[in-house]
C-alpha cells in the first residue's frame, strides 16, 4: 500500500518517526528464542538460539512469504552493525550492547560445525517427504564442511545448526562484514572489556577466513551466479585495509602486511570491473572469464557503502562508482511505472531481475539516499570533488543543471537534497505503520516479498546516520 506525500506530514518528522520504528523493528529477528519454526516436509524444529539473527521473524513457507527463517551471515553482519549505531546514538538502551555480545558468542559457537558430524547422526534424507528430498543437500556436499568451509556457507539454522538444504554456497561476504562490523564495535566502545576479547578472537577468524579465499570465485550477493562480484570483493578489501591497522596495533605486523597485500589485489581485481562503454562498474565477471557476466546491478553501490572505504576509488568519492549510480538510477526510471514523475526513482536490484516480480527493494532506494548523504558529508568535510566526463550527468542531476564550478559547499546542499528527494520516495512507499518489507512492486507499489526484513530496516537507519553525519554548512 502506498501513501499519498501530500497527506504526509514533512519529512524530516517523517524520518524521526521512522527511525524509531526502523530501531524496535530491527530487533524482531535478533535472538528470537521466543520462536519456533517448524518444516513439516523436512522434519525440522528450530528454536533460535541467543545471538542469532532470523533474516525476517515472519514465518513463510512460500506460501506466499518466502521462508528466511535462518541466519545469513551478509545478513546478521549488516543488522547488528545498526545496531552498534542505535546503541551508540542512545535509540536503543545501552543493555541491547548484550545482544551484540550474544551475537559474538553465537558466531564463535558455530566453529566447529562440520558436514561430517551432521553425517554420523544419519541420512539427513531419512524422514523427508519424499517430495522435498531433492531440496536436501549431498553426502558429498556436507563433507565438504569441514575447517574454515563453515564460513562459507552462506547461512546456519539460527538454533547453531548446520543448514542442510541446497543452496548457492560458497559465499565470501560474510566474513568480510563480520570484520567491518566487528571493527566498528571495537571503536565505538559499545562493547564491554571481556567481550571485546571475544570480538577479537572472532575477528582474527574472519580476517584470516577472507585472507584464505579472497582469491577464489564465490555465489555473489544476490545468490544467483558463480564468479567473481564486485561487491564481496570491495568489502573484503575493506575489511582487510581495516584489520591490517587492528593488527599493526595489536603488534602483529607481518599478519598486517598480509592483509594489505591481499586488499591491493583486492582493489585491483575491482577496478577490473569497470565498463567504459555503459559508464558503469560491472556486478559480476563469470569465474574463468573477462566479460561481464551482469552489468548495471545495485550491488555495486550497495558494496561502496558496505565497505565504507574514506576516499579513492569504491568510494562514494570514485566518480565511476557516482556514474554507476546514475546509470541505474535511468534504468529503473525507465523499467518501473511506480517512477512515473518521480523527482528520485524507486530502484530494483538489476534489469533482470523477476524474484517476486523483481520490484523495487527497499534497500536498494535507501542505498541511494546512502551514498549521497555520505557524498554531502565527505564535501562537508573539505574532500574535493572530481568532475570527469563519466560522472558529469550525476553531478548535473544533483545541482538541476549543468555543473560550471565546484563549489563543494554548494555541491555538498545539492547532494544532500537529493539524498533527501530518494527518502522521500521510501516514504510515498512505507505504510503507516513504517513495517518494511523486501520489496514494493513495480507497478502497484504495494508490498512484496520477505515481510519485516531485519536488512531493510538496516538500510534505513545507515541512510538516516549517514544524513546526520552532514556538518552543516
Amino acid at each position: 500500500m502506498t501513501s499519498d506525500g501530500g497527506d504526509m506530514a514533512s519529512l524530516g518528522d517523517w524520518i524521526d518517526r521512522q527511525y524509531a520504528v526502523a530501531a524496535r523493528n530491527l530487533t524482531l529477528g535478533v535472538s528470537a528464542t521466543h520462536l519456533v519454526k517448524e518444516r513439516p516436509p523436512f522434519r525440522q524444529r528450530i528454536v533460535p538460539r541467543p545471538g542469532s539473527v532470523v533474516a525476517s521473524s515472519v514465518m513463510g513457507a512460500y506460501d506466499p512469504d518466502p521462508d528466511y527463517f535462518f541466519h545469513w551471515f551478509r545478513d546478521s553482519a549488516l543488522v547488528m552493525d545498526a545496531l552498534r549505531i542505535l546503541v551508540a546514538d542512545g535509540t536503543r538502551p545501552a543493555a541491547d550492547a548484550g545482544a551484540i555480545a550474544d551475537y559474538i558468542r553465537f558466531s564463535l559457537g558455530l566453529r566447529d560445525l562440520t558436514g561430517a558430524a551432521v553425517l554420523a547422526r544419519g541420512d539427513p534424507r531419512r524422514g523427508v517427504d519424499p517430495a522435498f528430498v531433492q531440496h536436501v543437500r549431498s553426502e558429498a556436499d556436507l563433507r565438504g564442511v569441514a575447517g574454515d568451509r563453515i564460513w562459507g556457507e552462506v547461512r546456519v539454522n539460527p538454533d547453531g545448526t548446520l543448514d542442510t538444504l541446497n543452496w548457492s554456497r560458497p559465499q565470501h561476504d560474510g566474513s568480510a562484514l563480520q570484520a567491518l562490523t566487528l571493527l566498528r564495535c571495537l571503536e565505538d566502545g559499545v562493547l564491554a572489556p571481556g567481550v571485546r576479547d571475544e570480538a577479537a578472537a572472532l575477528l582474527r577468524i574472519d580476517l584470516d577466513f577472507v585472507l584464505a579465499h579472497h582469491a577464489e570465485p564465490s555465489f555473489e550477493i544476490w545468490e544467483d551466479s558463480l564468479g567473481h562480484d564486485y561487491y564481496t570483493g570491495v568489502v573484503q578489501c575493506a575489511a582487510l585495509r581495516r584489520g591490517a591497522e587492528w593488527l599493526e596495533a595489536q603488534g602483529n605486523a607481518a599478519a598486517a602486511g598480509r592483509c594489505r597485500e591481499a586488499a591491493a589485489a583486492l582493489a585491483a581485481a575491482a577496478d577490473g570491473h569497470w565498463r567504459p562503454d555503459a559508464r558503469a562498474y560491472a556486478s559480476l565477471l563469470p569465474a574463468g572469464s573477462g566479460a561481464p557476466g551482469r552489468d548495471l546491478d545495485i550491488a555495486v553501490i550497495l558494496g561502496v557503502l558496505h565497505a565504507r572505504l574514506p576516499s579513492g576509488p569504491h568510494s562514494v568519492l570514485d566518480p565511476r562508482a557516482q556514474a554507476t549510480l546514475a546509470a541505474l538510477e535511468d534504468l529503473f526510471a525507465g523499467l518501473y511505472p511506480i517512477n512515473a514523475g518521480r523527482a528520485a526513482p524507486a530502484l530494483g536490484r538489476y534489469r533482470e531481475d523477476r524474484y517476486f516480480g523483481g520490484g523495487a527493494w527497499y534497500i536498494a532506494t535507501l542505498a541511494a539516499a546512502e551514498f549521497h548523504y555520505r557524498l554531502a558529508a565527505a564535501l562537508a568535510g573539505g574532500a574535493a570533488f572530481a568532475l570527469t566526463d563519466d560522472n558529469r550527468g550525476f553531478a548535473a542531476r544533483a545541482l538541476g543543471t549543468e555543473p560550471d564550478g565546484l563549489d563543494s559547499r554548494r555541491m555538498a546542499a545539492a547532494f544532500h537534497d537529493r539524498g533527501d528527494a530518494f527518502l522521500a520516495t521510501v516514504q510515498a512507499f512505507t505504510p503507516a505503520d513504517g513495517a518494511l518489507s523486501e520489496q514494493f512492486d513495480r507497478e502497484t507499489g504495494a508490498q512484496t516479498s520477505a515481510r519485516h526484513l531485519g536488512w531493510s530496516y538496516a538500510g534505513f537507519i545507515t541512510a538516516v546516520q549517514a544524513q546526520r553525519e552532514i556538518a552543516p554548512a
